[in-house]
């Protein structure tokens, strides 16, 4: 039976962890091998956040099935398992630089009223990539477990592309939040279920 649930918080609110223990206790529960899928979304961009995914990846035994895939998830077959996609905002980010250099190269932080016009496009172009990648991964029968950050809790950013992928990541999970079965605000370890 398909399910859907979304995990969010700020960094280091305890979201990961919490997802993971819950995805393994669901996978055990229902049977079969008791083995999980960990899709984890994350490109290296440098050494400091190599050393965090290998923190990650020492963390996960061999109850996991570890899959790497940084955009298109529905790409791999998961019927019936327990999922535990981490993360969207990582995930999105993909998609947010990737379609980025469609228009012209990197995002500036600075830009002309024809920039501007065009990375609003990219924003949209964005949502709906992602948007249309979870709809295809989400058709399998499969639990999902998607963990996001609520990056716009905070003030708003004099940084231009800061401000357009906080507005990305807000719509994004707005919609997983609203196709999912159960939300979990983590708020300093403390999860707080929302729906």
């Amino acid at each position: 039976m398909k399910r859907i649930i979304l995990v969010t918080g700020g960094q280091r609110s305890g979201k990961s962890t919490y997802a993971e223990k819950m995805v393994l206790e669901m996978a055990a529960a229902q049977g079969g091998d008791g083995r999980a899928v960990y899709m984890a979304t994350s490109r290296i961009w440098d050494e400091e956040f190599a050393r965090r995914v290998q923190i990650h990846k020492e963390r996960r035994g061999a109850q996991w099935i570890n899959v790497e895939e940084p955009k298109f998830l529905g790409n791999h077959n998961v019927e019936g398992r327990v999922v535990l996609i981490d993360c969207v905002t990582l995930w999105s980010t993909n998609f947010f630089f990737d379609l980025s250099e469609g228009i012209g190269g990197e995002v500036k932080s600075t830009m002309s009223a024809e920039e501007a016009e065009r990375s609003v496009s990219l924003v949209e172009r964005t949502l709906e990539a992602v948007k249309g990648e979870f709809d295809r991964f989400v058709e399998q029968d499969a639990t999902f477990v998607f963990v996001t950050n609520e990056i716009g809790l905070s003030g708003v950013s004099e940084n231009k592309v800061q401000r357009q992928f906080t507005d990305l990541l807000g719509w994004l999970n707005q919609y997983i939040a609203s196709r999912a079965d159960e939300v979990v605000f983590m708020v300093s370890g403390i999860p707080v279920k929302i729906k």
